[in-house]
């Protein structure tokens, strides 16, 4: 098993990716920290993983908030006595308004969650991983922040565009410590976070107009996502850090 005797946190893992990613690195013998807002997701999904016999807790949290970024940390190390793996995936949506219309309110949400989120997490995460002589970090990014295109938020490309480059300041930094810090950049996926990232009143017009600007012609799934976590988690990849993986399809090109 690629991560026998591992301990991972994954943030917003109660759905989407995160939720594809904790079956899966819990298959892979992990013993997962579920992190999310939503307690009655997160408790599906840790029973889900119970059933198929693997070692799983959920911890309620807001990863724009310090408080509950150190509770998830604590809870993590005394339960399972360490952490090897942080997957920073938590992130907060937001649709394609015109410049003229952009309110302070938009940038503090989503760069409080998507950007700063990200910080806080790799800081208190970071301490523990230097203890235990090494780690890996793996934060969510998105196309949206490599290749912005007409019709794309400009708030949320920003917020993912800067994860992009956070995760490399920290892939620097970190190296030194044997912590390897890597982002996925997905590219528009078939989960619920979808719809969100739309104003379209028809969805499915929509989402056939996004399918077409990618050239395999289909949209990101979460085993997409949770199978390229896995290759930047596992050992596979011990010479890899500072990379940002593109799962688009070919829509960064």
């Amino acid at each position: 098993m690629r991560l026998a005797n591992k301990v991972a946190l994954i943030t917003g893992g109660a759905s989407g990716f995160g939720e594809g990613t904790a079956i899966l690195f819990s298959k892979e013998k992990a013993k997962v920290v579920i992190a999310d807002t939503d307690g009655v997701k997160g408790e599906e999904v840790v029973k889900r993983i119970k059933k198929e016999g693997g070692d799983c807790v959920f911890v309620r949290a807001d990863v724009s908030k310090v408080t509950d970024v150190k509770k998830m940390i604590d809870v993590t190390v005394k339960t399972f006595g360490g952490l090897n793996i942080l997957f920073s995936n938590a992130g907060a949506p937001l649709h394609y308004i015109k410049l003229e219309e952009i309110e302070e309110s938009h940038w503090d949400k989503i760069l409080s969650v998507n950007l700063k989120g990200v910080f806080l997490c790799a800081q208190y995460a970071v301490p523990i991983m230097k203890k235990q002589g090494g780690g890996v970090i793996i934060n969510t990014a998105s196309i949206a922040g490599v290749r912005p295109r007409p019709g794309g938020s400009m708030v949320y490309g920003t917020s993912k565009g800067a994860v992009i480059v956070l995760t490399q300041y920290l892939a620097l930094e970190l190296a030194p410590f044997k912590i390897r810090v890597n982002s996925i950049s997905p590219v528009a996926a078939d989960t619920p976070f979808l719809p969100k990232l739309t104003a379209a009143t028809d969805f499915e017009t929509t989402k056939k107009a996004i399918i077409g600007t990618i050239p395999l012609g289909r949209l990101a799934e979460a085993k997409d996502v949770a199978y390229a976590a896995l290759y930047l988690a596992s050992d596979e990849s011990s010479l890899i850090t500072g990379v940002n993986l593109l799962v688009d399809g070919g829509r960064g090109i």
